[in-house]
């Protein structure tokens, strides 16, 4: 499969250009890249591969934890921060808010809550791979697509709390405190797991480009069911688990609109608008095509509505099908669920969490080893990328981006042993469609699946193993 464009793999000169500015951009934010390495980068030297660095020492920064919060609020930016005087926080072109955000975020976090939060983002990808994300996002806007990285570190880090609650707490936790007495907490849990269990929203399978499917049947979805904050946590939820399902070259998901069924008492804007922002602001090129299948006439004017809210180019991603042929342009018949008149045999069937099986969260003595060792990973990609980035000549730029691959590699390694002590088991790390070492089975076969709900399960991956830590 090829790379597609503006990909790792795949740069133009001018847009690897861009992609090194940017990194210098990101590093200045965070600290990691100072006054002084800049001036040193603008005025020749002896040795311009080395910016802010001495010999062979690496940049020393402080390891700020991933699972709390810097309560020291006085220490902001560094001085050496890129001119943002075009940025207006109330902007009316800025549809979500992200200059807002981009000011707060500087304001009110630490340069190296900034550095851990969006490190913890990269997870098992290529870091240059996320900051591409943004960059294509906003057109190969420096500036605008710098804006839009801190606003999503923001929304993940102080409003949607992705890693340290979203994921960290996942099916178990949920499956607990539906059985608590606290009614806040029992009603969100009860919630977050019905739409689990009825399959709302779930993924099976790929399309024919590549892509792991999302289904989403509307019919099942009704005004109030459920509470506004246990619909978002469920789209967060599901969205940030297909993000699992990616493995490059694809990089990006078929969302499928099942409107079988669908009505007016199904519609409700309020988690479309939160769906569409998701997209559009904190999950940027992530979505490779929307299906809607089989839309009633009612839906007319629902999508007059909608598709005045979407980006012209999230917009242009959506194909309407009505019949199994119009869907078999996109994703093979052998491979399309029963209810939507495909062959695969295959119809979803949520599998519940496994007591033990998120055993291995309890133990922060390996969980710190396993981040320390992932820091000193950061440290050494942050180092060839700052001499990456001053490096004049095309031949030993070249040399120090293949060790960045490198780097990258061990990154992702390294994600999948630290991943257990982080992530809460979801239903498709049970029925085997994402596997402990990260590889992929979007079709386990169906003993697989059944031998996955049981203690097996929980041992599999509630236990630390020596292989863990090296």
């Amino acid at each position: 499969m090829e790379v597609l464009p503006g990909r790792p793999g795949n740069l133009t000169p001018e847009e690897e250009e861009k992609l090194r500015k940017f990194w210098e951009m990101f590093l200045h934010v965070c600290g990691v890249l100072s006054d002084e390495a800049t001036e040193e980068a603008d005025t020749p030297s002896e040795n311009p591969g080395k910016i802010g660095v001495s010999g062979s020492e690496k940049p020393k920064k402080k390891r700020m934890s991933l699972f709390k919060k810097k309560k020291d609020k006085e220490n902001t930016a560094p001085s050496k921060v890129p001119t943002m005087d075009s940025i207006k926080e109330n902007d009316p072109e800025d549809k979500w808010g992200e200059n807002k955000a981009y000011l707060e975020t500087l304001a009110t976090h630490a340069p190296e809550q900034i550095r851990a939060t969006i490190w913890s983002m990269v997870k098992h990808d290529h870091p240059d791979a996320l900051l591409l994300r943004f960059l294509r996002a906003r057109k190969w806007d420096l500036q605008r697509a710098l804006v839009m990285l801190m606003a999503t570190m923001n929304w993940r880090c102080s409003e949607a709390h992705v890693d340290d609650e979203v994921m960290m707490n996942g099916e178990e936790l949920a499956s607990i405190d539906e059985k608590t007495a606290d009614t806040k907490r029992k009603k969100l849990a009860e919630d977050f797991l019905a739409q689990l269990r009825m399959g709302k929203s779930y993924c099976y399978g790929t399309d024919n480009a590549g892509r792991p499917i999302c289904i989403v049947r509307a019919r099942l979805h009704k005004a109030g069911e459920q509470s506004e904050d246990a619909l978002e946590r469920f789209t967060v939820y599901l969205i940030e688990t297909t993000r699992f399902m990616l493995s490059p070259p694809v990089d990006t998901a078929c969302v499928l609109f099942d409107l079988t069924g669908f009505s007016l008492a199904n519609m409700d804007y309020t988690p479309v608008k939160f769906m569409i922002k998701c997209f559009e602001a904190n999950y940027p090129e992530s979505l490779g095509v929307v299906l809607v299948h089989k839309a009633p006439w009612v839906f007319q004017g629902i999508w007059k509505i909608v598709r005045g809210w979407l980006d012209p180019v999230v917009a242009s991603k959506v194909h309407f099908t009505n019949t199994l042929k119009d869907l078999e342009e996109f994703i093979a018949t052998e491979k399309i669920p029963n209810d939507l008149e495909g062959r695969s045999g295959y119809a979803y069937q949520y599998v519940e969490s496994v007591l033990g099986e998120n055993a291995k969260m309890k133990d922060i003595e390996t969980r710190e080893k396993l981040l320390q060792e992932r820091e000193t990973l950061y440290e050494e990609y942050e180092s060839k990328t700052i001499e990456w980035i001053g490096e004049a000549d095309a031949t030993k730029r070249a040399a120090l981006h293949s060790e960045r691959d490198t780097v990258a590699k061990k990154l992702r390694d390294q994600y999948w042993r630290l991943d257990p002590y982080l992530r809460s088991r979801s239903l498709y790390d049970r029925i085997g469609v994402i596997k402990p070492d990260g590889k992929l089975d979007y079709y386990p076969s169906k003993t697989a699946v059944a031998a996955t709900n049981g203690n097996t399960a929980a041992l599999a991956v509630g236990e630390t193993s020596t292989d863990d830590v090296d």
